[in-house]
């Protein structure tokens, strides 16, 4: 029997999952369901509460079967489906026979956050993999994993993934909370206001099977709280429950940390993630621009290495700057493909100075390469060592190193993590064809007046 608002939240969440599954609209998907959530059993009647009219009178009609068809093979039970608009619940639903959920009533797990919408490279790998291995094993392998990154990077993606996947491929009976370090501090001050008992709160977050808590640098210095996250740490780990965290940082670095918490924290796996390298955000752009239903050869490959060079430190600045370029597209008439010229007007106003389109940069010089020898810019870049593909390779770093000021450890991340000595041979091998080869000074000096 569901009787609390944890469960009716674990339900729906479920539901939306295999929702978003059978509908396989993505746009239909998060305009009316994403924001909706069950705000009561009523008898025989699920409440589902969604974000407008609009929304309320589709799933009504057009798709009440569907989601009455997820929510009996859910329960085992023929429940009957309200859907009302959030403004209407005080004055037209029931009186509610659930007890309101007293903690973290907006804390819910984000359904499209999975592990196959999460793209994976040299720099996100072992975290991927810590992921995976917890999801599969809840409390068996590793009662405590630590993700640190900096911001934006993926920790809450895999959070999200972690929970998403016990509930469909594992154990759809485990309780899980997500919880942000924010709202479980909010939790605590209403505690001290005395709203809360403190064996209460306790006792809520630790019946959960997995927590899921992330940012856990913002209780730094807030040594009460600390005190409150430590006991509710203790009573899993001790009744061998899963706790996964995230940080912007390892335990160690973490100000104001109490040293039996980070003692704890560092006696779980602890893994890292890296800025992605280029073409880990070439992988994401793609998915993205496939999420939504576009077509990504109407994208010039060109495009895509352009915004993987100048957003590559954080990974929703990227999500951020394509959304940007997605919908200047869509407001341009008869645009039948996106190219360099495009994509840098688009996102003009996130870098600022000069018009993008004419500043030289290294994705600018691998480009004219590219075009000056029949390839596509992912060759020159990539790890085929053919003879033509390699002379060009060779060039194009010669002509960033000549045109540009960034150091070689730069370049040799442009072209695929390649160590400062392999740049410095490249940069010789020209240099030294250029004193013998009359082919190489004229290619040189061609490409340079199309740099120039």
């Amino acid at each position: 029997m569901i009787n609390t608002l944890s469960e009716l939240t674990q339900l729906w969440d479920k539901a939306l999952l295999k929702i978003k599954e059978k509908l396989n609209e993505d746009i239909i998907f998060q305009s009316f369901f994403q924001d909706s959530y069950i705000q009561q059993i009523h008898g025989e009647i699920i409440i589902v509460v969604v974000n407008s009219k609009l929304a309320a009178q589709l799933l009504k009609t057009r798709y009440y079967d569907l989601v009455s068809e997820v929510i009996s093979d859910l329960t085992e039970t023929s429940f009957k489906l309200d859907f009302v608009e959030e403004s209407e619940i005080n004055t037209s639903s029931p009186a509610p026979l659930i007890k309101k959920q007293e903690y973290f009533k907006d804390s819910r797990l984000n359904s499209s956050l999975t592990f196959d919408s999460f793209v994976v490279g040299p720099c996100n790998r072992e975290a991927h993999q810590a992921a995976l291995l917890v999801a599969r094993n809840p409390g068996k392998m590793f009662k405590i994993l630590f993700i640190h990154s900096h911001s934006g990077l993926g920790k809450t993606h895999l959070l999200h993934a972690i929970g998403n996947y016990i509930l469909t491929e594992g154990n759809p009976n485990t309780k899980i909370l997500y919880v942000s370090s924010a709202s479980f501090v909010e939790e605590y001050v209403k505690f001290a206001r005395g709203e809360h008992e403190s064996n209460s709160l306790k006792d809520y977050v630790s019946n959960f099977d997995v927590l899921l808590f992330d940012d856990v640098q913002f209780l730094s210095n807030k040594k009460n709280t600390q005190q409150m996250f430590f006991d509710i740490y203790e009573k899993m780990v001790n009744n061998g429950k899963q706790i996964v965290i995230t940080s912007d940082k390892s335990p160690n670095e973490i100000k104001d940390l109490e040293e039996r918490l980070v003692t704890r924290f560092n006696q779980g796996l602890v893994i890292s993630i890296k800025e992605p390298d280029q073409n880990t955000c070439v992988q994401i752009l793609e998915k993205k621009i496939e999420s939504n239903g576009l077509d990504i050869s109407k994208f010039d490959e060109s495009v895509l290495y352009f915004f993987a060079d100048k957003f590559s430190k954080n990974v929703r600045e990227l999500e951020g700057a394509l959304n940007r370029l997605i919908f200047h597209v869509l407001s341009l008439p008869n645009t039948d493909q996106v190219t360099l010229d495009i994509a840098a007007n688009a996102v003009q106003g996130l870098i600022g100075g000069n018009s993008i389109a004419t500043q030289l940069n290294e994705q600018k010089i691998i480009n004219i390469v590219a075009d000056y020898y029949s390839l596509i810019p992912s060759q020159i870049t990539g790890k085929i060592r053919t003879g033509q593909i390699a002379l060009a390779r060779h060039i194009a770093i010669y002509l960033i190193r000549q045109n540009l000021d960034i150091s070689l450890k730069k370049i040799g991340e442009t072209f695929g993590g390649k160590d400062h000595t392999s740049i410095i041979h490249a940069i010789k091998h020209v240099e030294n064809e250029l004193k013998t080869n009359p082919e190489m000074r004229e290619a040189i000096n061609l490409l340079q007046k199309q740099i120039k």
